[in-house]
């Protein structure tokens, strides 16, 4: 039995009516789901002046040209482990090849750009605030019809949706609307070679290996089943939400895999039915979880300095939350109409070279007072 121990001068409704002249840290296990305990401090804790060492908050501008440092598929990798594969893609034209990850399911957020997605399944169009699901081992052919920029999460384990218990089958989303392609409309691509072929490039244990056919390798006519590419519009979710408690980021998880977690920060009221919550996001320093940040459109009123198309992460082991002048800024916001993708790994990441070129290196001073 987990028995609440209070000591000091505490807040009794957590992140509701904080003692004057402190602020409230969560310490909580599991991504807020497990053990807790609410820290009261007279100052917060990233009022550092200096940090040595690898461990720091970072924060990276995708929009920054990505000239030669992606892979055949457009792809710049941003971070990994064993578990998930982070990456930014661009996509001018179609594909003349096909594709099959035999390595990892694939979820594509459409940021900017249009086009449909071809699949073993039936196509898929796609427009900005998109998620597009492709299991592991389905063909598929990327056949943009404008300049296109994908955030890209490769997950070794099945990607799948959460159970939203007390709450409902229907909360978030209803299932119905989930998008699944039919087969009628078959590939528009063309063969690559003199001779008629068509190119499949399959991607197994990293390595890439090519097979030639003398016909579309996207040839079904029909399907059925329980297992298919699908898409969920970020338009389409209708996020929890309380009007006198500011909820965990647990409560917009979208898709669940192993060791990882996705949620989606879509359009929704803030917390106006108590002068005394918080609207902004509570001190914690991501104890069991590296948390990545894809800011896609809106006004992030909890950070400064931050614009569509930027990225951040804060490692395992570091604070993080509202920045100076946050708090101050939330008071009179009655809504927040951002669209936040936050990608939560329990398996540290790693920073991928390429990563280095759209980091802004000064991100973990913006906490400090006056700037």
């Amino acid at each position: 039995m987990d028995i609440p121990y209070i000591r000091g001068r505490v807040a009794q409704q957590a992140h509701v009516g904080l003692p004057e002249g402190t602020v409230e840290e969560e310490y909580a296990r599991g991504g807020f789901f497990g053990r807790y305990a609410h820290l009261y401090r007279r100052e917060a804790p990233v009022g550092w002046t200096r940090i040595e060492g690898p461990l720091r908050p970072r924060a990276y501008d995708l929009e920054q040209s990505a000239a030669g440092r992606a892979d055949q598929l457009g792809r710049t990798p941003l971070f990994f482990n064993s578990d998930v594969r982070l990456s930014w893609a661009s996509a001018l034209e179609p594909w003349p090849f096909f594709y099959r990850n035999a390595d990892a399911d694939e979820l594509l957020f459409v940021h900017r750009g249009a086009g449909r997605l071809e699949t073993d399944f039936g196509p898929l169009s796609y427009e900005p605030g998109d998620y597009l699901l492709i299991p592991r081992g389905t063909v598929q052919r990327l056949s943009p019809t404008s300049a296109t920029r994908l955030f890209v999460v490769e997950s070794s384990g099945e990607v799948s949706f959460p159970d939203r218990g007390m709450l409902g089958q229907h909360a978030l989303f209803d299932p119905a609307v989930l998008v699944v392609p039919s087969p009628e409309e078959g590939s528009l691509a063309t063969p690559v070679t003199p001779e008629g072929e068509f190119e499949l490039r399959v991607v197994r244990s990293g390595q890439t290996t090519k097979i030639f056919y003398p016909f579309c390798p996207i040839n079904t006519v029909g399907w059925k089943g329980t297992l298919s590419a699908l898409k969920l519009r970020v338009r389409d979710i209708r996020p929890v939400s309380s009007d006198r408690y500011h909820l965990p980021p647990s409560a917009h998880s979208t898709f669940v895999m192993p060791n990882a977690v996705v949620c989606t920060f879509a359009p929704r009221p803030l917390e106006n039915g108590d002068p005394t919550a918080l609207k902004v996001p509570f001190y914690h320093s991501n104890i069991d979880f590296d948390e990545v940040l894809f800011y896609h459109s809106g006004n992030f009123f909890s950070r400064e300095g931050i614009s569509p198309g930027m990225l951040t992460l804060h490692p395992q082991g570091i604070h993080h939350g509202p920045q100076a002048g946050a708090e101050a800024r939330s008071k009179d916001a009655r809504a927040t109409e951002e669209v936040a993708i936050m990608v939560d790994t329990k398996n540290p990441l790693e920073v991928a070279d390429a990563a280095q070129q759209f980091e802004k290196p000064d991100y973990w001073m913006s906490w400090r007072k006056g700037r």
